[in-house]
């Protein structure tokens, strides 16, 4: 347990980020999970629909540093390919 004033403060900083970061995490790997699995169900309209919120939860993952950049970018590229595919 920490003793110092500044140690007690810096314990409370870093289960707040745990938590943004966690939430963060969790948002965008279920929102890209959900888009997959439109995807395989051959809902096209519906994943069409879904994938502004796809990018919007990997871009605000990116810029809080839960994930890279180039993660970000890579799996929005990939979900629009996988978009493309299936038509």
């Amino acid at each position: 347990m920490p003793i110092t004033k500044s140690a007690k403060k810096a314990l409370r900083q870093s289960l707040r980020r745990k938590a943004d970061n966690l939430r963060r995490k969790n948002n965008y790997r279920g929102t890209v999970k959900e888009f997959r699995e439109l995807v395989a169900a051959g809902k096209k309209d519906e994943a069409a629909k879904l994938l502004p919120k796809v990018y919007k939860s990997l871009d605000k993952a990116a810029k809080t540093n839960v994930i890279k950049k180039n993660k970000a970018a890579r799996l929005k590229s990939s979900a629009s390919h996988l978009l493309q595919k299936t038509a």
